[in-house]
């Protein structure tokens, strides 16, 4: 059992850090803030085998709040463990200021200092990060993270300000800074004098750019259309603007369009992956009677009975498959083959369909032959 101290742990990367220690079983978890009493801190250190110094001040009324919260605990941090003799692995969340000639960056780098001359005098290995601009789930908005800013206001449909649309922004993601810093406390990888270890990927963006994608992440429940998936950047920007919705409004409708047949609506449409809708079919009705040419289609019925009819176009020999919601089958549709879809079901017939291709008006694709 390892015994694992984290300090600011209710802050972002402290709540994602004790999310992922939470669901281990190899761990007993101490935790520490800034303003918890020294004498806890003394107690917790006497019992860590790994420290996570997450705690810090970064937005203060006064300015002597940088050296107090970022210098002041950190060496009473190293006092008390040297008066206790112990050079338990520490993991140091810096800066990326740390390079810069501003009172946090300068609190921030005297900071790391500390640390670092903690390391050689004891021996303790210390495991240092510059971190640049973290983003993902549970991020203060309107405070120091522009990501959690914009995906706040834009989840509420608030005014965002974009500074300069093309300054550069280097991101990295919440998740992929957890997973460095429990790969420390599962391997121990020899920790670098006086160096600073790098997390990877990192994603550059500008601020215009994100601006744009987080505004097509508001838009998606209007226009259906989700962008590139594909891309891990796109996929975890994403994952964080969903988690700034707010709790009555993670549910959103869909337009429909019904006609004596049943109702039809388009739940999803990307020009990488294509179309998802889905129809609700009255009792006896047949759906199709028409085929593509380039257009692919795939049938799911979830609930119902029904039989899916297919003929090659230059043929006049007819298909049939029988599929049913209790036993839940897809069903292809190829080019060149017409088909048809009809509702044996007593009662209303319920289908999933995908295309390969988001619907066009212009040029549907969609040509009526009879089965």
């Amino acid at each position: 059992m390892k015994t694992v101290l984290v300090t600011g742990s209710g802050g972002f990367i402290g709540r994602n850090l004790l999310e992922a220690l939470g669901r281990r079983s190899d761990c007993r978890i101490l935790e520490f803030e800034v303003e918890d009493a020294p004498s806890l801190l003394r107690k917790h250190l006497a019992a860590a085998d790994i420290v996570y110094h997450l705690a810090g001040v970064n937005r203060p009324t006064d300015e002597e709040e940088f050296m107090r919260g970022n210098v002041g605990l950190t060496e009473f941090m190293l006092a008390a463990l040297e008066e206790l003799q112990r050079t338990p692995a520490i993991v140091m969340s810096s800066s990326t200021q740390a390079a810069l000639d501003n009172p946090y960056g300068i609190s921030k780098k005297k900071a790391e200092e500390a640390f670092f001359d903690f390391a050689g005098r004891t021996g303790a290995p210390v495991y240092m990060y510059r971190l640049t601009n973290v983003f993902g789930k549970w991020c203060r908005p309107n405070y120091n993270s522009v990501v959690a800013t914009f995906c706040y206001n834009s989840a509420r449909n608030l005014p965002i300000t974009v500074s300069d649309r093309s300054k550069e922004l280097e991101l990295v993601y919440i998740g992929d800074v957890i997973a460095n810093f429990l790969d420390i406390l599962d391997r121990r990888p020899a920790a670098p004098v006086d160096d600073y270890l790098a997390i990877t990927p990192t994603y550059r963006v500008t601020l215009g750019e994100l601006a744009d994608m987080i505004g097509r992440f508001r838009d998606i429940r209007r226009t259906l259309t989700i962008p590139d998936m594909s891309d891990a950047f796109t996929r975890r920007l994403y994952a964080t603007y969903l988690s700034y919705l707010e709790r009555d409004d993670f549910a959103y409708g869909v337009a429909s369009r019904t006609d004596e047949r049943g109702t039809l609506a388009e739940l999803l449409k990307s020009e990488q992956f294509g179309q998802i809708f889905v129809s609700r079919t009255r009792e006896g009705v047949i759906r199709g009677n028409h085929y593509h040419n380039t257009k692919v289609e795939k049938f799911c019925v979830i609930q119902g009975e029904a039989v899916i009819r297919f003929r090659h176009i230059h043929s006049d020999e007819v298909l049939s498959y029988n599929v049913s919601g209790d036993d839940i089958r897809i069903v292809d549709i190829p080019p060149g083959y017409t088909h048809s879809i009809e509702n044996l079901s007593n009662g209303e017939m319920i289908v999933l369909f995908w295309a390969n291709e988001v619907f066009d008006p212009e040029n549907p694709d969609t040509h009526h032959c009879e089965v």
